[in-house]
């Protein structure tokens, strides 16, 4: 960061020593200290966030490009399926597109749920009624 040499830290050294007096240099010491740690978790926090959000960043960007590169093949693979089902092909009338497939399961499954709105399971019979039948028999 700084480039201070051994010589630098002892003029500063001897120049706090003879403006502060040994009696209040360890109490600006220990504050010097305790102030350089903060700004260096701060600066080492800030320094990780940046990294966090480059690297979210170029994922990003990797999946925009895997994507795009995906929908290419995709469209590539489509291209005979979709010459093959145009109107004048023989195969065009027995095959049905996803949307048609959505709507026919949609009119099977409201056919298939009762009109007046009881269930469609069988009531249950309990074990015990039945077992109570067969010994009241014997």
């Amino acid at each position: 960061m700084f480039d201070i040499g051994f010589a630098e830290i002892l003029i500063v050294a001897v120049v706090a020593l003879v403006v502060l007096g040994p009696e209040k240099l360890p109490t600006a010491a220990r504050t010097a200290g305790l102030w350089i740690g903060r700004i260096r978790r701060t600066v080492s926090g800030i320094q990780a966030e940046i990294s966090e959000e480059l690297r979210i960043d170029e994922m990003k960007r990797t999946a925009a490009i895997k994507k795009e590169e995906l929908e290419k093949e995709l469209a590539e693979m489509r291209t005979p399926f979709n010459e093959a089902l145009d109107g004048e092909s023989p195969f065009a009338s027995s095959v049905s597109t996803p949307d048609e497939l959505k709507a026919q399961q949609s009119e099977k499954a409201a056919l298939q749920t009762p009109a007046n709105g009881s269930s469609s399971q069988p009531a249950q019979t309990s074990s015990a009624a039945t077992t109570d039948s067969k010994t009241d028999k014997e």
